[in-house]
């Protein structure tokens, strides 16, 4: 079974960067288009960056420049830099295939606040 674990969330002021880590057990994630997402509550789930298996990135305009997107195959696990951190970007950041294919974590809590 695919288990997908989250962290390094926390509470930032603006303008602050933060790590976010995603360890995967059950499947080699580097065979799959991975992603973060992000989801406040009463809204629809978003997608924030991606990585193909050759490590491509893209990301949703809303966080181009600011976020990267990361790998590391050795130790089966992704990476999410955020920097310049924006009040509207406080959500709960998930990892998982660009799709949502794997059974969703729990996710971690981003809280962008002065």
């Amino acid at each position: 079974q695919v288990q997908l674990v989250e962290s390094g969330g926390g509470l930032v002021q603006p303008g602050g960067s933060l790590r976010l880590s995603c360890a995967a057990s059950g499947t080699i994630i580097s065979s799959y288009l991975m992603g973060w997402h992000r989801q406040t509550p009463g809204k629809q789930r978003e997608l924030v960056a991606t990585i193909t298996s050759s490590s491509s990135t893209t990301y949703a305009d809303s966080v181009k420049g600011r976020f990267t997107i990361s790998r590391d195959n050795a130790k089966n696990m992704m990476y999410l830099q955020m920097s310049s951190l924006k009040p509207e970007d406080t959500a709960v950041y998930y990892c998982n295939t660009k799709n949502g294919v794997f059974n969703w974590g729990q996710g971690t809590q981003v809280t962008v606040s002065s």
